[in-house]
């Protein structure tokens, strides 16, 4: 199997994961966004509120930890940091996916706003730009093909340095208040880092895996292995969301690419599974 097939068959996986977790986990999400087009009584208003803010907060304080001890595995491992993400995900069901995204349109009119409708799908994007630490991007995401009508709504944050401004970011009141602005519910929400092993350091794909998975005091789950390939699939207790893969839970994927003999080694790891290609 090529090295091309091999990355096309675990980026459908992945995201054929995120799906199916994601449609499990939207329920709770659901009312919530209704209930902002239908009207609510202005105390009805107001609980509901304090209740999603209390829960996003959970949310992502987990997920400025999760992040934090990515990078202090990374440090520990020589392994140079090039890219951090948060992707949170919500199904936006029973209300017009449309009108919600304008109504954040309007309360981020500085962000750069761009929409694409093909006969499959509708899309709005809305990228801010505005922080030389990081870029944030949300999305509206609607299929066109089927009734009822499948919709997402998508926020991410990614990064170059996981440093005291980023932290201090994550934590900030102003990062609060956009995810209560975006979500009415609680995401599902998966955590990223990207890194390289320096060319000057020849370690075998396997082993480089071995030493992440005990900086992580994870346990495999299953893995795929190629010559300059490779997927772990693991269980680690530094991590508290995981999901269900083939009757055995997992919160932790490993991915590591070499570009071969003298090139340097991409690794990627993110809970409970990776998001972005490598």
């Amino acid at each position: 199997m090529n090295r091309n097939r091999v990355t096309y068959i675990c980026l459908i996986i992945c995201f054929s994961i995120i799906l199916v977790v994601m449609g499990n986990r939207t329920t709770e999400a659901n009312g919530g966004l209704a209930s902002f087009f239908k009207g609510e009584t202005s105390v009805g208003k107001l609980a509901s509120k304090t209740q999603g803010e209390t829960r996003v907060q959970e949310v992502f304080f987990q997920e400025e930890k999760d992040l934090g001890k990515m990078a202090a595995v990374f440090q520990a491992q020589d392994i140079m940091l090039q890219d951090w993400s948060i992707y949170a995900r919500e199904q936006a069901a029973g209300i017009d996916v449309k009108e919600y995204a304008n109504v954040l349109r309007k309360k981020f009119p500085d962000w750069r706003w761009t929409e694409r409708t093909t006969s499959e799908t509708w899309e709005m994007t809305a990228v801010s730009t505005a922080s030389n630490h990081h870029t944030e991007k949300l999305q509206f995401l609607a299929t066109r093909t089927k009734q009822p009508t499948t919709a997402y709504i998508v926020y991410s944050v990614r990064g170059n340095e996981w440093n005291e401004a980023s932290k201090s970011f994550i934590m900030s009141g102003q990062f609060g208040n956009r995810l209560n602005d975006i979500f009415r519910g609680k995401p599902t929400v998966f955590s990223c880092m990207k890194g390289v092993v320096s060319d000057k350091i020849d370690k075998a794909l396997e082993k480089t895996a071995n030493e992440l998975m005990s900086g992580f005091q994870a346990k495999e789950i299953e893995a795929l292995k190629e010559e300059n390939f490779m997927s772990v699939s693991a269980m680690s207790p530094m991590f508290s969301d995981d999901i269900d893969l083939k009757n055995n839970n997992m919160n932790l994927q490993i991915g590591l690419r070499s570009e071969g003999l003298g090139g340097p080694t991409t690794v990627v790891v993110g809970t409970p599974i990776i998001t972005i290609e490598y």
